[in-house]
């Protein structure tokens, strides 16, 4: 028995060292994966919709942090006078030895106004302008060190005191559709009931079908992948189907 278990040990350390002599492409995984946890990942998160509705407290919960520390508050009549802004919050966040640098997209003083019309463009224009920025990094001669600043996600926070979605939320929604993933959120869902939160949910995902609005699905999982997989992906659909809540 002890021949037996020295013999093994021994293949085992035989075979460890003849996988780190080893070079081919069955490798190229290992060094893909070892490159991308060294240089780490970049993620833009935007998060839109009126004052009011809870976007600080959801981006706090979500990554553990405060990222609204120094935010200055500003009272009803300062608000409606307030024009659109972008303002962005940086964040190195670190998991498992994977390393993310997640940045956040504000949008204050939209949908604030008396006169909201046309108060998306200019979150409209700072989408393209990420892109054309990218495309322009891609295409020049030093591509080492780019950043990417292309928003990601958009997360577009939708009243629960309404009967479903309002024109601007509509008009947003559409402008941005073709640029950018759009997850609808229906905001401060613990100020109603199950039953309203159901009602509201189906209405507001009855109005995106009717207005050709395209949100954020959840892919289809590969043929391959093992049944566990599968079964998270199904119940994550199950569980958002189309919209997404938050408490206050």
């Amino acid at each position: 028995m002890e021949a037996t278990a020295i013999s093994t040990r021994s293949k085992l350390t035989v075979q460890t060292d003849q996988d780190k002599e080893y070079v081919g492409f069955a490798t190229l995984p290992n060094q893909v994966h070892r490159k991308s946890v060294k240089k780490g990942f970049d993620f833009t998160l935007m998060v839109a919709g009126e004052s009011g509705l809870g976007k600080s407290t959801l981006v706090n919960s979500l990554f553990l942090t405060d990222l609204y520390k120094d935010r200055k508050l500003l009272n009803a009549e300062e608000r409606i006078t307030q024009t659109v802004e972008i303002t962005k919050h940086t964040v190195d966040i670190e998991e498992k030895g994977v390393k993310l640098k997640l940045t956040i997209v504000d949008t204050p003083g939209f949908g604030d106004a008396v006169n909201n019309t046309e108060c998306w463009k200019s979150v409209a224009d700072y989408i393209d302008q990420q892109f054309e920025q990218y495309f322009r990094d891609e295409s020049g001669l030093n591509r080492k060190n780019i950043q990417d600043n292309r928003v990601h996600c958009c997360l577009y926070f939708i009243s629960p005191f309404g009967h479903g979605l309002r024109p601007l939320d509509v008009e947003f929604m559409r402008a941005l559709h073709e640029k950018v993933n759009i997850v609808p959120i229906l905001a401060k869902a613990d100020t109603l009931t199950p039953i309203e939160v159901k009602k509201k949910k189906f209405k507001i995902r009855e109005e995106i079908e009717q207005y050709g609005i395209k949100i954020y699905q959840f892919p289809d999982c590969d043929s391959d992948e093992d049944e566990e997989f599968k079964q998270q992906d199904l119940e994550l659909k199950w569980r958002t189907r189309h919209t997404a809540t938050s408490s206050s």
